[in-house]
């Protein structure tokens, strides 16, 4: 099925990083001299083999901050960027009406710790689903629990898991569930195709792929960057 399927990679960067507590888009944080926390994510995607293009979403008030990331870059795929919309699936919807691809594979951009081995096992594993997404197997116990925080369920620690990016979808099929659902509250993409019953291959990740949601997360990222060189 890949052979020959055109892929889109969207790069999500449109979020107020209000959690990050420094007033400013955690995207576009230096991790060292030569890049920032978008270019580590923006150039993992240039170099996969099976990406064709890539869009990122941004704020309008910070499109040149991206432009001016986008060609520091020595890139040899098409990069555009489309404009973010209040929530995460606005930015989504935004960025998949802009391309023709077959398939679209999904990634925050403050994940920046990103493997070319998840994104291929992505991307291949759209042989035989509509939907895929990395993910990690809880470490903790979860439980679920009522409006006033009474414990009403606990899963299962060995089927639970902390869902991350990438996710990759096709790319039709995900714009007809967003036009659908777009009155629906939900937190990633997987969960418009779960509201039809869509199966969603999880591969399992690592948990270096985590995504920056405090300053204290930056550190970490530094780190583990620092060291694989």
């Amino acid at each position: 099925m890949i052979k020959g399927k055109k892929v889109t990679a969207i790069i999500l960067a449109a979020g107020d990083s209000i959690r990050y507590g420094k007033n400013r888009n955690k995207n576009f944080e230096a991790i060292n001299e030569e890049n920032t926390v978008l270019s580590y994510s923006l150039n993992e995607f240039n170099k996969n083999n099976y990406i064709d293009n890539i869009i990122i979403a941004t704020k309008p008030n910070e499109v040149e901050n991206v432009k001016q990331i986008i060609s520091r870059q020595n890139l040899s795929k098409q990069a555009n960027i489309v404009f973010g919309g209040g929530e995460r699936k606005d930015s989504v919807y935004n960025a998949i009406k802009e391309t023709d691809s077959d398939i679209v594979i999904i990634h925050d951009g403050a994940r920046p710790v990103i493997r070319q081995e998840y994104i291929d096992k992505c991307i291949e594993s759209m042989d035989e689903f509509k939907g895929v997404t990395m993910g990690v197997k809880a470490t903790d116990t979860i439980k679920i629990a009522n409006d006033n925080n009474v414990v009403v369920n606990s899963t299962q620690r060995s089927n639970t898991w902390a869902i991350q990016t990438p996710q990759c979808f096709e790319r039709k099929t995900l714009l007809k569930m967003h036009e659908k659902y777009k009155d629906e509250e939900v937190t990633d993409d997987c969960m418009l195709l779960e509201k039809d019953n869509y199966k969603i291959k999880v591969i399992e990740g690592d948990y270096t792929n985590i995504k920056i949601t405090t300053a204290n997360d930056l550190g970490v990222i530094k780190g583990i960057i620092n060291k694989g060189k």
